[in-house]
């Protein structure tokens, strides 16, 4: 089986021709990414890693003129399979770089869909080859110039096995007659990475309803907008993730648990006595000032757009119970049948017509043969 030996350090502009010329007629890439994300505020794009059958290229993208936008027409072609494992964040970043994939195969994302119990690169690259990948620098600085010689080695075994791996995971898609699922899936992913989400704009708490009262809500729901805008200030200010200076878990415990005293905050999931030190008294403000405008009428809910519609639930409920009993009678996960997405589209804006099913992007046409009449009957009760 083809794994490539020898790995390249791209550490010099003039380097990339020869980037260029190895990746030109290859039908199979593998690739990865490795940013700095768990140690600095904005995080850098460090490294490419891409991986033919014969050589391993390190792209050092902190280096003038290193990037993968010189070899953006072999990403963005859809004829070249391009195996990735768990892409999403990769995807973005290499957005942001300019680049655009298409021709995607997420090796995780199609392990998932199979149901296969361990969906890990590890667990792939062992039960395939029998190698063993060292993880525990998962979460090491990528920034560091030069690179130690036992980062290099991991970065470099992230796309050592990545194409062998994803041409077996491929063939057991495509044996398990779930291939056209999966690409359509990999679609979406490359579709939805135009870049990285803004953490201040695109934030949305994840705050349970269940034991709050609606002013509860409404109050956890503005104290976790609040928190999470000084929690960018503050880390920004000291150059640190944004999670490190207050975790997701903390900042939903502070708002659907409002403390009363820095004391009851300490001991609040998630909350580290170092940050109520330093931010304490400025949070306990934030809390004061938005439970009185809750109070007063001036913080309100934004409108629910779904709450509109009484019978998107319902659509909701019906198509997970379908979607469940389909999955059964062909021996598939229930994404395969319908993804998470597709439920949500469907139950939102049920489709008049097999045509305008058809027409619902990464629906597909074998789901559209399979199913269409299927689920233009199950929804015309609830449209």
């Amino acid at each position: 089986m083809p794994i490539p030996e020898r790995t390249i350090d791209v550490t010099r502009a003039e380097q990339m021709s020869e980037v260029i010329e190895a990746v030109r007629p290859v039908l199979e890439l593998a690739v990865d990414v490795e940013a700095d994300s768990m140690h600095h505020f904005r995080a850098r794009l460090c490294f490419v890693q891409l991986g033919t059958d014969t050589d391993i290229f390190l792209l050092d993208t902190l280096v003038d003129g290193v990037s993968p936008a010189a070899i953006a027409a072999t990403f963005e072609n859809p004829a070249v399979t391009k195996f990735f494992h768990a892409a999403q964040g990769d995807l973005q970043y290499l957005a942001e770089s300019g680049v655009r994939v298409r021709g995607l195969f997420d090796t995780h994302r199609a392990a998932t869909l199979l149901g296969w119990p361990k969906v890990g690169l590890v667990d792939l690259v062992k039960e395939k080859l029998g190698a063993t990948l060292k993880k525990e620098h998962q979460q090491s600085d990528f920034s560091l110039r030069p690179l130690p010689p036992e980062l290099r080695d991991y970065i470099a075994d992230d796309v050592r096995y990545l194409c062998e791996v994803g041409r077996w995971v491929r063939q057991a898609c495509l044996e398990a007659d779930i291939l056209e699922e999966v690409i359509l899936d990999c679609d979406r992913l490359c579709d939805d990475a135009a870049a990285r989400p803004d953490p201040e704009k695109d934030y949305q708490p994840k705050l349970p309803r269940q034991g709050l009262s609606r002013d509860q809500y409404t109050v956890a729901f503005h104290v976790a907008h609040a928190l999470n805008k000084k929690r960018l200030e503050w880390a920004a200010a000291e150059d640190l993730p944004m999670g490190r200076m207050l975790s997701n878990l903390a900042l939903g415990a502070l708002a659907t648990q409002p403390p009363h005293d820095l004391r009851a905050m300490a001991k609040l999931e998630g909350v580290r006595g170092p940050f109520v030190r330093a931010h304490g008294d400025e949070v306990m403000s934030i809390i004061e000032k938005v439970t009185a405008d809750v109070k007063a009428g001036v913080l309100t809910l934004p409108e629910d757009k779904k709450d509109r519609d009484p019978k998107r639930k319902r659509r909701e409920d019906v198509l997970v119970e379908w979607r469940k009993k389909e999955a059964t009678e062909r021996k598939v996960t229930p994404s395969v049948v319908l993804s998470n997405g597709l439920v949500a589209e469907l139950a939102g804006t049920p489709p008049e017509s097999l045509e305008a099913l058809g027409k619902v992007p990464y629906f597909g046409m074998k789901r559209l043969e399979r199913y269409g009449a299927a689920l233009m009957t199950l929804l015309a009760p609830l449209r």
